[in-house]
């Protein structure tokens, strides 16, 4: 009886709400610092008279990004870089969900495939544009290729693990069902690996962008690379830290974008 006069006193205690503090929010925390770095770097560089070829101020490198903008040059690279990348990983994307799947469900191709994947996935992408720039020139082929292989093999892998974790009691029990080997993989098999894909994803999508950047570089006309390079040839320090920081703010969107659909795709899982 006292038991649960106990109980009943703990369910009708009311909840304390708890008070918010800025320096245990996340977001404050991760601006903040960022905020906080900016600040510190434009007192330093006013303090010191660092000279802008060297290390510019944040502020000159919001007003360059500005002029940037309006010319509309930075428009264009932005766009083509943006286009050489997603075109190169979404083709990734299709190829290695569905080859990470066929080999994490035949021992015979599991067998072949990890032969190579042991030989090529070591290999720096980078030493390959030489040799793609041999067989495919320095056209649209090429950075779709370059971006491509930035993706495929961290999609593939990570495929292949989140299949291979897969509770092998729910396989049974489906087949046992009566399901269809396909039933299995869309209903069992795909959604235990949907965490193990995603971070494949964020794994590929981030050499891609790499290895497309570095690839206009070296031969490209328009892009962020191309861009970035050229600021960097003629000394506009303040042009190349602006377009560090488009490359850096794309990361953050493209960062933050995979972690909602991943929330998005885990409540689809779960139900």
């Amino acid at each position: 009886m006292a038991a649960g006069t106990d109980k009943v006193a703990l369910a009708s205690k009311p909840k304390v709400k708890r008070r918010w503090v800025w320096y245990d929010d996340e977001r404050v925390l991760g601006w903040g610092s960022v905020a906080l770095v900016l600040v510190l770097w434009e007192i330093g560089t006013r303090l010191w008279g660092v000279s802008p070829l060297y290390l510019p101020k944040p502020s000159g490198i919001v007003v360059s990004l500005l002029h940037m903008f309006q010319s509309g040059d930075l428009h264009v690279d932005l766009l083509w870089t943006l286009y050489r990348i997603f075109a190169g990983f979404f083709l990734a994307t299709v190829v290695g969900v569905s080859l990470g799947i066929w080999i994490a469900t035949s021992k015979r191709v599991r067998a072949i495939a990890d032969m190579y994947i042991a030989m090529l996935y070591p290999l720096p992408k980078v030493t390959l544009i030489p040799l793609l720039i041999i067989w495919l020139g320095t056209g649209g082929p090429f950075m779709l290729t370059i971006s491509f292989l930035g993706a495929i093999f961290p999609i593939v892998i990570n495929t292949v693990l989140g299949v291979r974790q897969c509770d092998q009691g729910l396989v049974l029990a489906a087949r046992d069902l009566g399901a269809s080997q396909q039933q299995i993989v869309r209903r069992v098999l795909l959604p235990s690996a949907i965490p193990s894909i995603f971070a494949g994803f964020r794994l590929g999508l981030g050499v891609s962008i790499i290895l497309v950047v570095a690839a206009e570089m070296v031969v490209g006309k328009f892009g962020l690379g191309a861009r970035l390079y050229l600021s960097g040839q003629i000394l506009e320090t303040e042009q190349v830290f602006a377009v560090l920081i488009v490359l850096a703010t794309l990361g953050i969107i493209v960062t933050k974008a995979q972690d909602a659909i991943d929330r998005l795709l885990g409540r689809w899982r779960l139900s």
